[in-house]
């Protein structure tokens, strides 16, 4: 363990994690290589999953996966298990950057939190429509998927400046 208390250079990026039911609705149109981009923006990934339902096909899962996402089935609420799956990676020290991608206001409890340790959050909105706002104001940054990634590098243009300052 170093002395910001994270446990190796390993944990030194960001954690992605994706709510798929709330992301990958046909009304969005979201590509997961965008949602990656859109991390990636702002440091290197040190994990990536998505988390879905026991109602997730075949196929989504192989693209995800083929995509380098660590698919997380759950039979459960899938907001829950991701919520504490954020939580205790925040609590360890696993990453300098929370990324969450999803428009539901639950996340922001998880959001609080990872600020609470020192650890910088990104909300990940799918699009305008039916985005909570609670999210991004909850988060350092916040970046809305709408095709243009550029967002999310303009993000992390904003906060490298402002950590510079």
């Amino acid at each position: 363990m170093d002395t910001t208390g994270r446990a190796d250079d390993e944990s030194v990026g960001v954690a992605l994690f994706v709510d798929g039911p709330n992301v990958l609705r046909e009304e969005f149109d979201v590509d997961l290589d965008d949602v990656r981009t859109s991390a990636e923006a702002v440091g290197p990934l040190v994990t990536t999953r998505l988390y879905l339902d026991e109602h997730a096909t075949p196929g989504l899962i192989q693209a995800a996966e083929a995509r380098g996402f660590e698919v997380v089935i759950t039979s459960g609420d899938v907001d829950v298990k991701l919520a504490v799956d954020a939580a205790r990676f925040a609590a360890e020290g696993r990453m300098t950057t929370l990324a969450i991608a999803s428009r539901d206001t639950d996340f922001k409890p998880v959001l609080e939190t990872a600020n609470s340790y020192g650890i910088r959050t990104l909300a990940i909105a799918p699009g305008e429509f039916g985005r909570s706002d609670a999210l991004p104001n909850a988060a350092n940054d916040s970046v809305t998927l709408d095709g243009d990634v550029d967002d999310a590098e303009e993000s992390a243009d904003a906060a490298a400046e402002a950590s510079s300052e």
